[in-house]
């Protein structure tokens, strides 16, 4: 049995998805974050990095062992890139990012968890990020249902979960989960290619790959049920994230997820 209430949350590369993530966390949800396990699925000596050496050769791998990005994003994004060099690191990486990411979901599910158990250590490990003081009383399956402001108390075996995914209109049908709403994070794409190239030090050229290589915003905001505009001031752009969570909150308690 599932207790959870699952979320997608996207958005077109650099547009703002990462800070309303980061204030969803805030709002106490539970936030698995892809791109933490997209890292982790490829760091040295795992799974994920032998099998991308076997498939894209020795070039791929830095003199220390670890993925060369540089080179991954030249030879799999680039303009040089061979046909299918994504698909192929795709069915590289993906199958072991969802595993991680079940895993998390099954460290959480249907019970609570004391600091320093292992499911803790597990969650912690791969990649989801939660508030709140685990060893004050604060039970892990829920998400700030104890909230005094809402002046009820919730059970605990209820939880609104958020999936980080940055591709999620590609990769979706695909996915061995449902969720209940999906969220977009947009802005417009001169704004996201000054960011990448501001504080991604990508070039231009880079950037507007990157962009390519990704899902277009027509088709992640028909995939969404929420779009939050990220080119707006940002404590109007939380006040929109604060309105969601508390229509989740709310469909939750009508009408829990099991």
């Amino acid at each position: 049995m599932e207790c959870m209430m699952r979320i997608g949350l996207t958005g077109g590369i650099a547009a703002g998805k990462s800070t309303v993530a980061g204030h969803l966390k805030d709002l106490g949800l539970l936030v698995i974050d892809y791109d933490d396990l997209a890292r982790q699925v490829v760091a040295p000596g795992g799974e994920g990095l032998k099998r991308i050496a076997l498939e894209f050769g020795n070039g791929s791998i830095t003199a220390e062992g670890q993925l060369d990005r540089a080179w991954m994003a030249d030879h799999v994004f680039g303009e040089q890139a061979a046909p299918g060099a994504r698909e192929r690191l795709d069915a590289i990486e993906h199958p072991l990012i969802y595993e991680a990411a079940r895993r998390i979901e099954q460290s959480l599910e249907c019970g609570e968890r004391e600091a320093g158990d292992e499911s803790e250590r597990e969650a912690s490990h791969m990649g989801i990020h939660e508030t709140g003081a685990i060893g004050e009383g604060v039970k892990v399956g829920g998400d700030g249902f104890d909230d005094e402001d809402q002046g009820v108390h919730e059970p605990k075996m209820q939880s609104i979960v958020v999936h980080d995914v940055p591709l999620l209109s590609e990769v979706i049908d695909a996915m061995p989960f449902s969720f209940a709403h999906i969220v977009s994070v947009e802005a417009p794409a001169e704004t996201r290619i000054a960011r990448m190239v501001g504080a991604r030090d990508m070039t231009r050229v880079q950037a507007l790959a990157r962009i390519r290589h990704q899902s277009s915003e027509a088709e992640r905001r028909a995939l969404a049920d929420a779009v939050i505009d990220a080119s707006q001031p940002i404590e109007r752009m939380f006040e929109h994230v604060d309105m969601l969570v508390a229509q989740w909150r709310q469909e939750l308690r009508a009408a829990p997820y099991s």
